[in-house]
């Protein structure tokens, strides 16, 4: 389904024990997304992925195997990129907990911060392949 990829876990347990518990939050929102029509699922198991390549091959191969989530991976890798709808509610998602995050700290500095990250997030999820899904398929 995918082309192996070089995997070179961590050797402190602390951080390969938090990398693998990010993962597991991340699939774990992946799931709810499926399922949670703002929640993106795409993006999460990018998460989850990215975080397992570094903590737990096993774990990381089991999500590139899965029958439903391997074909959200396996899409994002071809460079089919996301579904219109994923990126539109990452993209809300992204400036809602930004604003929120300006809001409450209120530094101007960390603010422009803020806003350069957003920014450079947005443009990156906009370059990105939009994948057609099919009707009577789910949402990746």
């Amino acid at each position: 389904m995918n082309e192996p990829v070089e995997q070179t876990i961590v050797k402190s347990p602390v951080m390969r024990w938090s990398l693998i518990a990010l993962g597991c939050f991340s699939l774990s929102l992946g799931i709810l997304g499926i399922f949670l029509p703002l929640l993106p699922t795409t993006i999460f198991l990018i998460i989850a992925a990215a975080c397992f390549v570094r903590s737990s091959a096993s774990m990381y191969d089991w999500l590139h195997q899965h029958p439903q989530f391997g074909v959200y991976l396996a899409a994002y890798a071809k460079g089919q990129g996301m579904p219109r709808r994923a990126k539109a509610i990452t993209i809300g998602l992204l400036w809602l907990s930004l604003a929120t995050s300006a809001y409450i700290m209120a530094t101007p500095w960390l603010n422009w911060v803020l806003l350069t990250v957003g920014a450079c997030v947005t443009v990156y999820l906009l370059r990105l392949p939009t994948m057609m899904v099919p009707p009577n398929e789910p949402k990746p």
